[in-house]
């Protein structure tokens, strides 16, 4: 399994440039849309033309099985807005650090995985919980940053994350009387786990994650083994993480974010720019 993930990698890195560029910006602007045209028109057929329907599917309307993806919908056009917005900017950063190919897959990959439970079950799909899961991915890449609520309230990214688990986890738990319809949202937690594995533990602040690993050097001194020798000694910068690609450290580069990798075979670091973007070491 580890070797088909590393092929799989090396396959997505060599080819990260193909796919659909900015797939989440045409996803936000189709729901926008359609949004709007529901509004405007007061009537839902386009909305419900679109929306998923297993008995119409199953007699032959399987482009249901994609569009409801262009089905967002929210009490009031501020936070639908506010909600598309979120969306494309999580979205972006994701295929930013992924590259087009991998975050293509990710994003199909999902829908299909959301096509089969559903098909299987009867529960009507949302694509809410895999735009959702464009949180976790920035999570991953950047728990320590922070996002400001309604553009006013400052949290950090692993703290809002953790909420969103704890809201999700007591909805499935409050709606258990409808198994397995209640089940749903855990199908976009899968397809996050399928793609980033060990790494979703980067969720988990830096602070955190820092007392697992290897204890900050403490500051050496050396000099010029040779007699009469009168240099001072030379004093070198501790640091507690450097990358393994680029060599800059926390000491060089205070600004980056720096994760290890937990797919590498050891204890190997890499900063924000390549911790989704370098060769695997086994």
């Amino acid at each position: 399994m580890s070797n088909l993930r590393r092929g799989f990698e090396r396959f997505c890195f060599r080819n990260r440039g193909k796919g659909i560029p900015n797939l989440m910006l045409y996803t936000t602007l189709g729901s926008a849309v359609v949004y709007l045209i529901t509004m405007i028109s007061n009537n839902a057929m386009l909305y419900n033309l679109l929306s998923f329907d297993r008995e119409a599917i199953l007699h032959g309307q399987v482009w249901r099985l994609f569009t409801y993806a262009f089905t967002y919908y929210s009490d009031g056009i501020f936070f639908t807005a506010l909600t598309l917005y979120c969306f494309y900017s999580f979205g972006r950063i994701a295929e930013a650090n992924m590259g087009t190919l991998k975050f293509n897959i990710f994003f199909f990959s999902g829908i299909i995985l959301q096509d089969i439970f559903c098909m299987i079950t009867g529960t009507p799909a949302t694509i809410i919980y895999l735009k959702l899961s464009m949180l976790l991915i920035f999570a991953t890449l950047h728990p320590d940053s922070t996002i400001r609520l309604y553009f006013i309230i400052p949290i950090k990214t692993w703290v809002w994350v953790l909420i969103n688990f704890a809201i999700t986890a007591y909805n499935i738990f409050a709606l258990r009387g409808y198994f397995p319809h209640n089940l749903f949202p855990l199908v976009a937690i899968f397809n996050f786990f399928l793609f980033f594995g060990k790494d979703a533990l980067n969720i988990l602040p830096l602070s955190w994650r820092a007392k697992a690993g290897p204890k900050k050097p403490e500051k050496k001194t050396g000099t010029i083994p040779f007699p009469g020798n009168t240099q001072a000694p030379k004093t070198v910068d501790a640091y507690t993480h450097r990358c393994t690609v680029c060599g800059r450290t926390d000491v060089s580069n205070p600004e980056l974010e720096f994760r290890y990798c937990s797919r590498c075979k050891g204890y190997y670091c890499y900063c924000q720019e390549h911790i989704n973007n370098h060769e695997h070491i086994e």
